[in-house]
């Protein structure tokens, strides 16, 4: 008898089609950060459109570095256009900050200079070695022609200086930069 009782309580209840049913209400996720903060998450929340409930680690890293209340306080201060930017910005600083906390992005830049300043020094000596080669089949060519390698060469070496210099310079516009006041920038 009791297992009969407790039989008609699991049994949902069928209503009569004539009864309304109460309207819907949507259930709204809170955003990540107000998930991870524990608090509710409101219609004018001004982090909830920059940090998704599905990216919580994109607000855990820049409440890590940043705090809530200077995040929350500098999107106030800037027009809804550019806060996308500047949450991409944050995200990106906070997890430089993370991975080097003395230099953060300034550290990734950095390695980056060094890299395309090793990359240019063994341009240049590919560059020497073509040269090398150019003067080679030059001094070759006049073997065989029996012209005099003097000649042959300097219009070689001349050929190759103004060429290679011309097109090393339009594709790395960048290389005739001054690297200090490029530092002096960063560093101010």
């Amino acid at each position: 008898m009791a297992s009969h009782h407790a039989n008609d309580t699991l049994q949902p209840k069928l209503s009569s089609p004539s009864t309304s049913s109460p309207p819907m209400s949507v259930v709204v996720t809170p955003c990540a950060a107000c998930k991870i903060l524990r608090r509710r998450c409101a219609e004018t929340c001004v982090l909830a459109p920059h940090f998704p409930p599905d990216e919580p680690l994109k607000f855990i890293m820049a409440h890590r570095v940043f705090g809530s209340s200077n995040i929350i306080k500098f999107l106030q201060e800037l027009p809804e256009s550019q806060r996308g930017d500047a949450v991409s910005s944050m995200v990106y600083e906070a997890n430089a900050r993370i991975r080097d906390p003395v230099y953060g992005s300034a550290g990734a830049i950095f390695q980056l200079q060094n890299q395309v300043n090793e990359l240019q020094a063994q341009l240049a000596k590919a560059q020497a070695e073509v040269f090398n080669i150019q003067c080679q089949y030059a001094a070759l060519f006049c073997i065989e022609t029996g012209q005099s390698p003097q000649s042959s060469s300097h219009q070689s070496f001349d050929g190759f200086v103004t060429g290679s210099d011309e097109s090393f310079q339009s594709s790395n516009p960048s290389f005739y930069l001054d690297q200090d006041s490029l530092w002096d920038t960063i560093w101010a």
